[in-house]
């Protein structure tokens, strides 16, 4: 048992020692950090979300008075929850 612990260490060591050894270079040690802020995310450019983004809503609030599929929609929908609304009270 003792062996193992003591042959953990070295391999240990071993891969510290390497590791240094690889990152002393300058390229070696921007490929590092580079995958590294992949890995953890730091460093991301936050995207800013435009209006359009936000609000995909291409017509709202103002119906043109010529679109009359649009116009029977909203009379119909608007109609549709005043005879709820009567059926429940009355």
């Amino acid at each position: 048992m003792k062996q193992a612990v003591r042959l953990n260490s070295w391999i240990l060591a071993g891969v510290g020692t390497s590791a240094l050894i690889w990152i002393s270079s300058k390229p070696n040690r921007e490929k590092a950090m580079t995958m590294l802020r992949r890995w953890t995310g730091i460093g991301k450019a936050k995207r800013e979300i435009t209006l359009e983004e936000a609000f995909p809503i291409e017509k709202a609030g103002h119906p043109d008075p010529h679109d009359i599929g649009d116009n029977n929609m909203v009379s119909e929908g608007a109609l549709y929850s005043v005879k709820y609304y009567n059926k429940e009270i009355q």
